[in-house]
């Protein structure tokens, strides 16, 4: 199957620019991205696409054994930037796409240059002295919700995921975004999401590294943040003026901003 009709893979910006490979999260696709495209595109060439069952990808490439693995959606990265023969990667991966990242840098380290892991979390569940904001119950909860009544989940949880009650226009849309994916692939998707511990993960990554946190974030709070920075040697953690899990909706100005000078300085 070819693999830019399969994920819906989009290229914009400067042909000859160090290349930004952007990367959605959960019941996401790659239009959360089109507030910070055209500052990214300005001196890049910023490729873009949906994970299988996500956005506009062709869902006949689902299949629910690959996508209940994060391995499963490292693959549709790596087989982007084959298809693309991308190399000098620079990865930016919003939620559990950084753990993606993390992941695809591993399995293909010739292809990546730089992380950028925008809100990530490496584990949802805290456990022992680690906190991921959430305990096993409410993850148990959460799911067992999503599952019995998925579109009256994401009216409900896709505000709070959000943030911003000042700002309710920015809820509905991800509300719209979480809707519009089919509910059987959102349930693997999430579970997939939520069970996820990519701690030991992080020891893998070698490439300079930018996390990207926001002041206030109910999914990743701010000793995630923190983690992660402290997992990957001597990588930068910038704390963004924004609340909510996704700054490049509601905060585009200063995510490009933290992007564009990440890049830039590590050139």
């Amino acid at each position: 199957m070819d693999t830019r009709r399969r994920n819906n893979v989009t290229v914009v910006g400067r042909t000859d620019g160090p290349v930004l490979l952007l990367a959605h999260g959960f019941g996401c696709d790659q239009n959360m991205w089109r507030l910070v495209v055209p500052a990214l595109a300005e001196d890049h060439r910023v490729v873009l696409f949906d994970y299988v069952g996500s956005g506009r990808s062709d869902p006949a490439a689902w299949d629910e054994r690959r996508y209940s693995s994060l391995e499963g959606y490292a693959r549709d990265v790596l087989e982007v930037c084959a298809e693309l023969d991308l190399r000098d990667v620079t990865f930016v991966g919003h939620s559990v796409s950084a753990m993606v990242g993390v992941l695809a840098a591993a399995r293909a380290p010739q292809r990546f240059a730089r992380l950028v892991m925008v809100a990530p979390s490496p584990r949802y569940i805290d456990e022992g002295g680690y906190r991921g904001g959430f305990s096993e119950d409410d993850i148990d909860e959460l799911l067992e919700s999503l599952e019995s009544n998925y579109l009256g989940w994401s009216a409900a949880m896709a505000p709070v995921i959000m943030g911003n009650a000042d700002r309710p226009e920015l809820g509905e849309e991800l509300t719209t975004s979480f809707c519009a994916t089919d509910p059987g692939m959102a349930r693997v998707f999430a579970r997939t999401t939520f069970l996820s511990d990519s701690r030991e993960d992080l020891k893998s990554v070698t490439v300079p590294t930018l996390v990207v946190e926001c002041e206030q974030d109910v999914i990743a709070p701010r000793e995630v943040g923190a983690y992660v920075r402290d997992a990957i040697p001597g990588s930068r953690l910038v704390t963004l003026k924004a609340t909510g899990h996704c700054p490049q909706l509601s905060a585009p100005q200063a995510t490009a901003e933290a992007v564009i000078g990440f890049v830039g300085a590590a050139r």
